[in-house]
């Protein structure tokens, strides 16, 4: 008898721990900017060939996060070889983009990439505008959907439950992913 009642004493606890996880809300995982740069620096240098003329190598990226857009900036060095031109053109790119997590990777991916500017050394104005133009085409290929975070699974598990990531909000030192429990 005294195993029966320890048995269903162990059911019964296990019954209100599972109904407990499953009453669980969100939460919430927080990622700082160091780990977000070293993720994002996996991707870099980056060598491309474009409109079978241009070389460019992009190097170097500088993470900064922008609270006020819910955006990030990346920085990075940049050096574009045409075939008319002596010397590559050297300067550097910022392009800003947004987040969103991607369920096939499961992972926080660089969303609506722009152009930010582009600065190059002892090129005329006419020039960096035309070269503004392929920017914005380097931009769509180095980030949108570059992984800045792949999430693990126990980023995901919290006391028993599964979690998927919500809302990503962009902080001046961090990103912070809200998970809301699977029902």
């Amino acid at each position: 008898m005294k195993r029966f009642y320890a048995r269903l004493l162990m059911l019964a606890t296990a019954v209100i721990l599972s109904a407990c996880a499953g009453l669980l809300g969100p939460r919430e995982v927080e990622f700082s900017q160091d780990k977000l740069q070293q993720s994002l620096a996996r991707h870099f240098p980056l060598n491309k060939r474009y409109l079978a003329l241009f070389d460019i190598d992009v190097s170097n990226p500088t993470l900064t996060l922008q609270p006020q857009s819910n955006r990030i900036l990346t920085t990075m060095d940049a050096s574009i070889a045409p075939p008319f031109a002596k010397n590559a053109w050297k300067g550097r790119f910022a392009i800003s983009g947004g987040l969103r997590f991607d369920p096939a990777r499961n992972a926080i991916v660089l969303t609506d990439p722009r152009m930010e500017s582009i600065e190059l050394d002892g090129v005329d104005a006419a020039v960096s505008r035309q070269v503004s133009k392929l920017g914005r085409v380097l931009a769509e290929e180095i980030l949108n959907g570059a992984t800045l975070y792949a999430l693990q699974p126990n980023d995901l598990r919290y006391a028993g439950s599964r979690f998927v990531p919500g809302n990503i909000v962009v902080k001046s030192n961090s990103l912070l992913v809200a998970l809301e429990p699977v029902k």
